[in-house]
C-alpha cells in the first residue's frame, strides 16, 4: 500500500508512520515528491488502513493491486533520473551506450572508445563475462577485460557498463564498472537480482527472452526492495515465432513501461534484431516511442569480432545514426 502524506506533513509525522508500519511487519520505502511524501509499505500482513488514516499528516492510503509496488507510477509519479558522475539517464536526456559485444583486447577497446568519444558517447559497453549458448564460444576475458574497460574509460572520461552473471562476480563488477548489467538469461535469477539490491551502483535489467512486462517489473522489484532504486530497464527483444530476425524487438513495451513505471527504459536494437542493417531503423523507432536511450554494439572491425559481429555497427554507421537521432530527439522532447 501507499501512504500519501499531506504537503505540509512534518518529518516527525512521517517517522511515526514508518515506525507504525514496521511494527506491523512492513518494509517502509519513502519517496519524496515535489508536493507530497509517499511511504510505500511492502510485505507485512493485512491491516485495517483506517488505523493509518487517523495519524496526523496522512492524506490518504492507497492499496496497490499490482505485485510491483516500488517500480510503479503509483509509488512515484515522477520519472526516475539516474545520475552517475556527470551523466544522467532518464528525464529529458537520451543516453547513448555503445561499444563491442565483448572485450577482446586493449587495442580493440582503445580504437573503438576513441571513435565513440569523438561522437559524444559517454557510456562504454563491453562484456568481460559472456553467457554463450555454446560452451565452445568465446566466454570473455574476465577480470582482465574489466581492467581494460576501466583503463580506457578513465582515459576518455566515459562510464562503463558490463554484465554480471552470478553473485560471486558482483565485487569485481562493483570495482570496475559504473553500471552493472543483468542479461536476459539472468532476469529471473532471483538470488542474483536480490543481491544487486544491496549495492550502491545502478543496475541495468534486460528483459528475459520470453518474459512478460509484469515479470520484468517484478525482477526490478527484487532489486528495489533491497534498497537500490537505480534500476534501468532494457528492452532487448523477445523470442517469438518469427525467424527473420534474431529476436522481436518489442517497441510497444517502451510506451507501456512509460505509463506504468517511473523507471528509465532503453532499447538494445543490436540483440533485438541481430542484423546490422536493422539496428539503425529500430533505434529511430525506439527514440520515437519514448525510450530514454539505446545500447548499440559498435566494433571498429566487425568482420573480425569474436562475438556478434553481424549485429555490430561500423563506427561510421553509428555516427550516421547519431545524426538521425538528433533530428528526432527534439520532436519527442529529448536532448541528445
Amino acid at each position: 500500500m501507499l501512504i500519501v502524506m499531506k504537503p505540509n506533513a512534518s518529518e516527525e509525522q512521517v517517522n511515526q508512520i514508518v515506525i507504525f508500519i514496521k511494527d506491523k511487519g512492513f518494509d517502509a520505502h519513502i519517496s519524496q515528491g515535489e508536493i507530497n511524501t509517499i511511504i510505500g509499505a511492502v510485505g507485512g500482513k493485512t491491516i485495517d488502513t483506517r488505523n493509518i488514516e487517523l495519524f496526523e499528516g496522512v492524506q490518504e492510503v492507497i492499496k496497490i493491486t499490482s505485485s510491483y509496488k516500488l517500480a510503479s507510477r503509483m509509488f512515484q509519479p515522477e520519472d526516475t533520473v539516474i545520475k552517475v558522475k556527470d551523466v544522467e539517464i532518464g528525464g529529458e536526456e537520451f543516453s547513448l551506450m555503445a561499444g563491442p559485444c565483448t572485450v577482446e583486447s586493449l587495442e580493440q577497446i582503445e580504437i573503438t572508445a576513441n571513435k565513440l568519444k569523438n561522437m559524444g558517447v559517454r557510456i562504454l559497453r563491453g562484456g568481460a563475462f559472456k553467457p554463450r549458448t555454446s560452451p565452445y564460444a568465446f566466454q570473455g576475458l574476465g577480470e582482465e577485460g574489466l581492467m581494460i574497460m576501466r583503463q580506457v574509460a578513465d582515459k576518455y572520461n566515459m562510464l562503463v557498463v558490463s554484465e554480471v552473471m552470478e553473485i560471486s562476480q558482483i565485487p569485481l563488477l562493483v570495482k570496475y564498472a559504473d553500471i552493472l548489467q543483468v542479461g536476459a538469461r539472468n532476469m529471473q535469477n532471483f538470488n542474483l537480482v536480490r543481491e544487486l539490491g544491496y549495492i550502491n551502483k545502478p543496475v541495468m535489467l534486460k528483459r528475459g527472452l520470453s518474459a512478460t512486462i509484469q515479470e520484468w517489473l517484478m525482477s526490478a522489484e527484487y532489486i528495489m526492495a533491497g534498497g537500490n532504486r537505480d534500476v534501468i530497464l532494457c528492452e532487448r527483444g523477445i523470442r517469438t515465432f518469427e525467424n527473420a530476425t534474431r529476436n522481436t524487438l518489442d517497441i510497444s513495451a517502451i510506451p507501456v513501461i512509460k505509463k506504468i513505471s517511473h523507471l528509465p527504459i532503453i532499447a538494445d536494437p543490436s540483440h533485438g534484431t541481430g542484423l546490422r542493417d536493422k539496428v539503425a531503423p529500430m533505434s529511430r523507432a525506439a527514440i520515437a516511442a519514448g525510450a530514454d536511450g539505446i545500447m548499440v554494439e559498435v566494433h571498429h572491425s566487425p568482420e573480425t569480432a569474436l562475438c556478434d559481429g553481424a549485429q555490430s555497427l561500423y563506427p561510421e554507421q553509428f555516427e550516421k545514426l547519431i545524426k538521425d537521432l538528433k533530428i528526432i530527439a527534439p520532436v519527442v522532447g529529448k536532448k541528445l
